[in-house]
């Protein structure tokens, strides 16, 4: 047994080495001040930890088809709350040290920052770690039975955000790479409260910004694609070849992101102007309504295991 666990090790270490030798020819070396970090070091993990996500997507609502789904109430407060207070940390580490380094917004090598230069490494990391804690929120929607939040931006975001944090920690952990870092731990810090405040029934009539965390978001998509372009215009060392692909990727996400807002948003307005114009009892009849949902809410409750 011994041996068998020693040959799948040589086979696991030889993967990696010819993994890592494609990489460093493709993209050129490494910056050697992530050297040995955790999850840094080869691309594996990273890799399977991704396959494994969409592996439980793809499963999970099938496990969960006839069972019961959870409220998990507890955990989502303390889950959110954690996430909320590390992106908290994270945006006030990222602006101290850009202030620190005397960042250039319009372009930033990656080694003229001194010992900000580091400050901003280490706090990235945790933002790509954060990328890994996140996966928990498709996992609570699995077993919560909120399948309907389970989106192709979800799982397309969810995905590819991680992955490409690995190689920017590798290859540019600092520099012109801080502003769209920066701006998501911020829009994280309102989207995480918002998650952790609405798991408490008590709260969620006074949780007025939802609507404003999504246009939050296109918001930081645009102005992140306004600073790189400025690194593409305004050229440094910082290499172009990440800037072209940061513009591509926040297109991307603009576009999913912008049908995410029509569908959720202008489509309820426009549903309840058309049940106001014909009358409907769900709008003209507000105890017939209020019945109504209240007797759903109870099937619901009863259905759910807290």
């Amino acid at each position: 047994m011994c041996s068998a666990f020693r040959r799948r090790g040589y086979r696991m270490e030889l993967l990696d080495k010819t993994i890592n030798s494609y990489l460093d020819v493709w993209l050129g070396p490494r910056d050697p001040r992530v050297k040995g970090w955790l999850l840094l070091e080869n691309y594996t993990p990273t890799f399977i930890f991704s396959v494994l996500y969409l592996l439980i997507v793809w499963l999970g609502p099938k496990y969960m088809r006839n069972k019961q789904p959870f409220s998990c109430r507890g955990i989502l407060v303390v889950y959110n709350l954690g996430l909320t207070l590390l992106s908290l940390y994270m945006f006030y580490e990222l602006v101290t040290g850009v202030w620190e380094g005397g960042y250039n917004f319009f372009c930033q090598d990656t080694h003229s920052g001194g010992e900000a230069d580091m400050k901003i490494i280490r706090v990235l990391w945790w933002y790509y770690f954060s990328k890994l804690i996140e996966f928990m929120d498709t996992f609570f929607f699995i077993v919560r039975k909120n399948n309907h939040q389970i989106t192709v931006l979800h799982v397309y975001h969810h995905a590819t955000m991680l992955n490409i944090w690995w190689f920017v920690m590798n290859w540019v952990p600092c520099g012109h790479s801080y502003f769209g870092a920066t701006l998501n731990s911020f829009i994280h810090v309102l989207m995480y409260s918002y998650y952790g405040l609405s798991a408490v029934p008590a709260m969620r009539p006074y949780l007025w910004w939802k609507k404003y965390i999504t246009q939050g978001q296109l918001t930081q998509f645009v102005l992140t694609i306004f600073q790189t372009s400025c690194g593409v215009v305004w050229p440094c060392a910082f290499p172009q070849g990440w800037l072209y692909f940061q513009i591509s990727y926040m297109i991307s996400l603009i576009i999913l992101f912008t049908n995410f807002y029509i569908q959720t948003y202008n489509k309820k307005a426009s549903s309840r102007r058309k049940e106001y114009q014909n009358g409907s009892t769900a709008t003209v009849n507000g105890y017939t309504n209020s019945f109504s949902s209240l007797e759903n809410n109870v099937k619901q409750r009863k259905q759910r295991k807290d």
